[in-house]
């Protein structure tokens, strides 16, 4: 890294486009100078500038990014409005106020769901897409724009959250080169590392650390940060989206007060919120303060108790630190919740511990927690109300049946899933567990989905896409099915239907290119796979796929490349080795095809046609003697090989030669 002990008049030069400056100094007017004069630079250079301000404890997870939608989203409006109606998902979660303004499209049940009605939780990278779309929007307004460079100075951006933190790897990674952008991430001193850790290093320019003055933090006066709690309590009121806009600065100035136990309420309100939308990295910041102060913040109501462990439980699991998980409910619901229906709930997450989500599974004691939940369901002298009686039951019996799928017994999985359905039908109004229903249905599509019986999978799919009919993956997961049915129409149509419902996602793109090429619409196959790229290129089947079409339409340099970077993810490959030797003989390189059937062979020895094939090649380079123990070699592991004559042969003129 640079140092320089003064900053001079410039002394940050314009990076090349889609590239990063970082920049450790201390924060204040100094640093703040900096970052402006770099920006009055780009200026007069006719690029667009804007400076961003980064501080996720009182902005909130989306600080920085929120700021600069705020800015240009006027003028989307005014040129391209079809654009914010396009986005208005991944634009309202990111300004929750925009809510009051649009209509979000396509709503499904996981979002509109409340309390015990909301029974499924978003796995960690379904906010990725936010992400992703955000860049999307970008990327179409900028076509409506005049072209100029886009520069954008972060300050203070080690104080960014997990997810704007990856939207701007993503976004120079995506789009740096098409915005003709650069990015200038200022830090404090020693932060930018941690902060720059989402970024593939290829992308940043230059490391320069300034010794600027450090400046005094303005105090404020602990009496005053609590009359500015309070303040900021009644702007908030009941209001949800109040709460979301303003709850990280009301924590921040709790904390900060003479009163810091008030915090923890709302810090608690916000992890539910953040465990709701799936945004479980940035959740973590309150996880802790709630986690150690359980007793404090519950006392006696251990209704609230198990919401907060749920939600901990969600947030410690989803980001793979499992013991920790494991230990909230065990020393925080099991050891201190003694009513049925709450003993209940622990028992069914106890089950998911061992079947899900622990490094050794031990689906026998899940099915005993979960039977344990039953027999107290079963009991009529439990407190419980009938209608939670009914749906805790096929709650249970959902997760019973994963634990049979996963014991390798899909009719007993199947039959489990079907009975919960029939404790819905016959005991809770239609209208009630509308979320849980859908996902019962789903369940036993997948379930026969995997045995193979793909019209009944399709059936189960369809009757949960009429349950909830704007969840993105029923579509993506019917679409599989009908392909593997050579219905490929009806599953291009559903592809479709899902990238129309969702911000974008690698998974639904690859489908999408198997499909097209099932159809020998090479083009459009080779498109919807390099979407799938671009939004996750370090996926190795994609790739591989890519590969093969382009080898199958006779682009043999693109096809090597995309050998060539799913090897680099992963050499251990004797299969991608083979076909990238294919491509290297096709193109003369004998050299190269020779080392990658080497490679291949010692990942693989027992592979009878690496050896065949690595004779055609020590044959082309005059090398008859290994040419012959290859051929030898393959004939010994496929002793019933069709070709043996010709082999023979082969070698029989390879001995005369």
């Amino acid at each position: 890294m640079k140092r320089h002990n003064t900053h001079e008049k410039t002394i940050l030069q314009q990076p090349e486009i889609g590239k990063i400056i970082l920049l450790e100094a201390e924060s204040g007017s100094s640093r703040l100078e900096v970052l402006q004069q770099w920006l009055q630079v780009g200026e007069e250079n006719k690029a667009k500038t804007w400076l961003l301000s980064f501080n996720s404890q009182e902005d909130g997870l989306w600080a920085g990014l929120n700021e600069w939608l705020n800015q240009i989203l006027p003028y989307i409006q005014a040129k391209a409005p079809h654009l914010i109606t396009k986005h208005s998902y991944e634009l309202a979660m990111i300004l929750p106020a925009l809510r009051r303004q649009i209509s979000v499209r396509n709503p499904n049940l996981t979002d509109s769901s409340i309390d015990d009605e909301r029974v499924r939780n978003y796995p960690l990278d379904r906010a990725y897409r936010i992400v992703h779309g955000v860049i999307d929007l970008l990327d179409s307004w900028y076509d409506y724009t005049d072209g100029s460079p886009w520069l954008i100075a972060c300050n203070d951006y080690e104080q960014a959250g997990f997810l704007v933190r990856r939207f701007f790897a993503e976004l120079i990674r995506r789009r740096g080169q098409k915005l003709k952008l650069s990015l200038l991430f200022a830090t404090a001193p020693n932060t930018g590392e941690t902060a720059s850790a989402h970024l593939n290093q290829k992308f940043l320019a230059q490391k320069i650390s300034l010794q600027l003055p450090a400046e005094p933090e303005v105090v404020i006066s602990q009496e005053k940060m609590s009359q500015l709690a309070q303040n900021l309590e009644e702007q908030i009121a009941r209001d949800a989206i109040e709460l979301e806009i303003h709850g990280p600065r009301l924590v921040s100035y709790w904390l900060k007060s003479d009163q810091p136990e008030k915090a923890l309420i709302w810090q608690a309100r916000l992890l539910g919120i953040y465990n709701h939308q799936g945004f479980y990295e940035d959740a973590l910041v309150y996880c802790e303060s709630v986690a150690t102060q359980l007793d404090h913040l519950c006392g006696t109501d251990n209704n609230m108790r198990w919401n907060m462990v749920g939600n901990l439980f969600n947030c410690y699991a989803t980001t793979k630190n499992i013991a920790k998980a494991y230990q909230i409910v065990q020393e925080e619901a099991l050891l201190k919740l003694d009513a049925p229906a709450q003993l209940v709930r622990a028992y069914y997450i106890m089950a998911m511990f061992h079947t899900r989500f622990l490094p050794e599974h031990d689906h026998a004691l899940a099915e005993d927690y979960l039977n344990r939940s039953l027999s107290i369901l079963a009991d009529p002298t439990s407190d419980i109300p009938a209608d939670d009686r009914h749906f805790m039951a096929a709650f249970d019996m959902n997760g019973l049946a994963l634990v049979k799928h996963r014991q390798g017994v899909p009719q007993e999985a199947i039959a489990l899933c079907k009975s919960a359905i029939e404790e819905f039908k016959n005991n809770l109004s239609e209208g009630k567990h509308r979320l849980h229903r859908s996902v019962l249905d789903y369940n036993i599509a997948q379930v026969y989905a995997a045995m193979g019986e793909l019209e009944e999978a399709v059936i189960y799919f369809t009757a949960a896409i009429a349950a909830d009919p704007n969840y993105s993956e029923y579509y993506n997961d019917r679409g599989n099915a009908y392909q593997r049915m050579g219905h490929l129409e009806n599953a291009l149509d559903d592809y479709h239907q899902a990238i129309e419902l969702s911000p974008p996602y690698y998974e639904v793109w690859m489908n999408m290119g198997h499909c097209y090429y099932l159809k020998g619409l090479i083009e459009e196959a080779i498109k919807a796979y390099s979407v799938a790229l671009d939004l996750q290129p370090t996926q190795t089947p994609v790739l591989i796929a890519r590969a093969q079409v382009f080898e199958a339409c006779g682009h043999l340099e693109e096809a090597l490349l995309d050998y060539n970077a799913a090897l680099d993810l992963n050499s251990q490959q004797p299969f991608l080795l083979a076909n990238w030797a294919t491509l290297h003989y096709e193109l003369g390189q004998l050299s190269e095809a020779l080392s990658d059937l080497s490679a291949a062979i010692a990942l693989s020895p027992d592979n009878p046609d690496l050896y065949q094939n690595r004779a055609i090649v020590l044959i082309s380079l005059g090398q008859s003697d290994a040419a012959s123990a290859d051929l030898q070699t393959y004939l010994r592991l496929n002793p019933n090989a069709t070709d043996r004559a010709e082999v023979e042969e082969s070698l029989s003129s390879l001995s005369k030669g």
